[in-house]
């Protein structure tokens, strides 16, 4: 189905189901850029206070990156039919990001969906519901969770796909930048790619120096120490 026509489509569609166009997402170069980038430098460069909350990483690899323009799904909890409708839609490169509504009594995806990912190309999982064949997961197709079950989904619907979604505590647009390691996941609007980019190597390059000083023992005590006089600590 062409863009065109799911636009056309989703006009008529009943109460509950939807299926909009992908939204417009970062260039491919902003795509690599990030996977380079751990998830704890953008975080910081983004306040500290955003992101996915409690979802957990299924496949092996501590330091593994993704990242990828979000494919976003959001279905009735402990039913993926419009996730597999998503799986034959998105386009390789894309994280499918899914809103279960944090439901841990039945699983939304498994080994043979796993399959159905790798052959479209796709960077990966993130969901708010519970996956199942846990030991079909790798780091060829990464995934991030809320949990484990082994009890299936019905296919009955409702489901959207390609609208803004909340998906563990963490708003989501489609087209946004999801980015994902061992220690979580973000989801970053296009338009703040650029200017995070400058932050993030400033951040970098405050790492690196953090990293020398607190192994030599030559860190300013000043960094808290002021941080203590302006509250009325006597330090």
């Amino acid at each position: 189905m062409s863009q065109l026509a799911v636009k056309e489509a989703s006009k008529s569609w009943p109460a509950g189901y939807a299926i909009n166009p992908r939204g417009v997402g970062p260039t491919k170069e902003q795509v690599e850029a990030f996977k380079r980038i751990p998830a704890a430098w953008a975080s910081d460069c983004l306040g500290r206070s955003t992101g996915a909350i409690g979802l957990n990483r299924y496949h092996p690899s501590l330091s593994l990156i993704a990242c990828g323009p979000a494919f976003t799904v959001r279905v009735r909890p402990g039913d993926n039919l419009m996730v597999h409708k998503a799986l034959e839609l998105i386009q390789p490169g894309d994280m499918l990001v899914i809103d279960g509504g944090g439901d841990l009594t039945q699983s939304l995806i498994g080994g043979n969906m796993r399959i159905t990912a790798l052959r479209q190309k796709i960077a990966g999982f993130v969901m708010d519901a519970a996956i199942r064949d846990i030991s079909d997961w790798d780091d060829e197709m990464p995934c991030w969770a809320r949990g484990i079950n082994h009890r299936g989904p019905s296919k009955d619907g409702p489901g959207e796909i390609n609208i803004p979604i909340s998906c563990a505590g963490m708003v989501v647009n489609p087209g946004d930048l999801i980015l994902a390691d061992g220690d979580g996941v973000l989801a970053i609007p296009p338009a703040e790619i650029p200017a995070l980019l400058v932050r993030i190597r400033d951040q970098e390059a405050k790492e690196a120096k953090l990293k020398i000083t607190n192994a030599d023992g030559t860190s300013d005590p000043e960094r808290f120490n002021s941080i203590l006089r302006a509250k009325g600590c006597p330090v």
